[in-house]
């Protein structure tokens, strides 16, 4: 029986290092640290490319970008993106929607989430109202609350087309 709708779920999460750029949903955000990562360590794009892999059964982020392959070293997130929706759109689908949580201490992230969800939707051709963004806090509790790091969730459903 074809399946016409598929759902994943995608969890990332990296530390927060002097020295880098913090980078998220494609943004980049004015702070005093950014994330640890092979690539520009985008969580929330790393999630949501869990998410849509993991909803047709295909592993994750890993498999198709592994942080052992210099090609990725320093690459946008949104390129990832990019190439996993050449990957879905190969297997025959495309995203519905995505719902998606990022978990940091600080900074605050509510001005930049439009500006994440345009360059997501552009990224995957959806309308803007297609990606959902959220931003919480951990009310100074755990690794994130002790702002070590930075982690995001992300739901997707995929479409048959």
């Amino acid at each position: 029986m074809e399946k016409i709708y598929r759902i994943g779920h995608g969890y990332d999460v990296h530390r927060l290092k002097s020295g880098r750029a913090l980078v998220l949903g494609g943004v980049t955000i004015p702070h005093s640290e950014g994330l640890d990562g092979h690539s520009d360590a985008d969580v929330l794009v790393h999630a949501l490319i869990d998410s849509m892999i993991g909803a047709l059964a295909l592993g994750d982020i890993g498999v198709f970008f592994p942080d052992t392959d210099e090609r990725y070293r320093g690459i946008s997130s949104i390129e990832l993106l990019a190439r996993t929706e050449e990957i879905i759109s190969g297997e025959g689908y495309r995203i519905s929607n995505a719902d998606m949580t990022i978990v940091a201490q600080a900074p605050k992230l509510s001005l930049y989430i439009p500006e994440m969800r345009k360059n997501i939707s552009r990224t995957l051709g959806c309308d803007t109202d297609d990606i959902s963004i959220k931003a919480t806090t951990e009310e100074k509790l755990g690794f994130t609350g002790r702002l070590e790091g930075i982690s995001a969730h992300c739901v997707c459903l995929l479409k048959k087309i």
